[in-house]
């Protein structure tokens, strides 16, 4: 990998067709009865209480201990739990199933392969344990390009990897959701699990970055507004 500096290109802002799908379907749900809107307001105040840092702790802790490192690896749901995270329990449940978002693999990096998380339908993401994802996460330019040409897309994220290094893209959907553990870095030896937490960044996280002593903060992303935007009151 490579530390060499690399401006950040541009995500593209347009609603998806898919976007104005999900708007419809969870209106005709509340006009349905499956849900209310006040359900669907309560979800949507407890994702906004959640963000990345009980998945950063989880990076940490399993740098730390090989054991809990075999149980992320073979057990995401299970290792949660101790980082506060019950993926059963946790969420608001009062509408919807724990079994629709609940299946959390951990994707370990080596030296030789890079994971890297997209949902190509929409914009599936593991919130309990992440928060909430950025925008370009959701935007058509990411999941359409990721799968595409991985390489050039982290490239454009200043992760420039090796040529012999695989990557692999984890396509997210309903059921299954992913997270990142990158490789530890090195200049990190003595380190405590609060100061390892601190440079597992939510990018880190994503696979679109990697941990580095003194990094914190995500590289913020400009996104622009699409040449021909598609618009909520689209019709055809």
């Amino acid at each position: 990998m490579s530390d060499h500096d690399h401006k950040p290109a541009p995500m593209v802002d347009e609603i998806s067709d898919f976007e104005i799908l999900e708007m419809a379907v969870r209106e005709l749900a509340i006009e349905k009865g499956l849900f209310s809107a006040d359900d669907h307001r309560r979800w949507t105040e407890y994702v906004h209480t959640l963000g990345p840092l009980p998945a950063a702790r989880l990076v940490a802790k399993a740098w730390l201990d090989p054991e809990y490192k075999k149980l992320a690896v073979a057990d995401g749901v299970e290792a949660s739990k101790a980082v506060g995270v019950d993926w059963v329990t946790s969420p608001p449940t009062q509408f919807g199933t724990p079994s629709d978002y609940c299946n959390l693999r951990v994707l370990e990096d080596t030296p030789k392969v890079k994971h890297v998380v997209v949902c190509t339908l929409c914009s599936c993401y593991p919130r309990p344990i992440l928060g909430q994802s950025p925008e370009w996460y959701r935007t058509p330019n990411y999941r359409r390009r990721l799968v595409r040409w991985p390489r050039q897309v982290l490239a454009e994220f200043g992760l420039q990897l090796p040529t012999d290094m695989e990557i692999r893209v984890a396509d997210s959907n309903q059921k299954t959701r992913y997270i990142v553990m990158p490789v530890r870095p090195e200049g990190t030896e003595g380190w405590t699990e609060d100061q390892l937490a601190e440079i597992v960044t939510r990018d880190c996280l994503i696979g679109v970055a990697v941990p580095k002593p003194g990094v914190t903060a995500n590289t913020k992303r400009p996104v622009h507004p699409a040449v021909h935007p598609v618009h909520h009151d689209h019709n055809h």
